[in-house]
């Protein structure tokens, strides 16, 4: 049984920092490209990263120098790196690994930047 769990989001001030962390297990992780999505209240749900299986990363330009997904396969954990943080990053954040016909998600974790 494949398992996706996010953390470490959180209400966080404008220009503020997070560290998003998503655990998997049930899978081989070294193998699946995985990615961050995002959705705010009204809206669809947005890719904000990606990395490759073999490390190559990707952002939305709406992201971009503000954003650094990793990964730690020996931990089977990928991360999101948030700086610099916006009113408008205010959303759930999903975690998604995909490999071929395999997709799945984590549930979400809530980031909220407010003053």
């Amino acid at each position: 049984q494949v398992q996706l769990v996010e953390s470490g989001g959180g209400l966080v001030q404008p220009e503020g920092s997070l560290r998003l962390s998503c655990a998997a297990s049930g899978l081989i992780f070294s193998i699946y490209a995985m990615g961050w999505y995002r959705q705010a209240p009204g809206k669809q749900r947005e890719l904000v990263a990606g990395i490759t299986s073999g490390g190559s990363t990707n952002y939305a330009d709406s992201v971009k120098g503000r954003f650094t997904i990793y990964r730690e396969n020996a931990k089977k954990t990928v991360y999101l790196q948030i700086n610099s943080l916006k009113p408008e990053d205010t959303a759930v954040y999903y975690c998604n690994a995909r490999r071929l016909n395999a997709d799945y998600w984590g549930q979400g974790t809530q980031v909220t930047v407010s003053s």
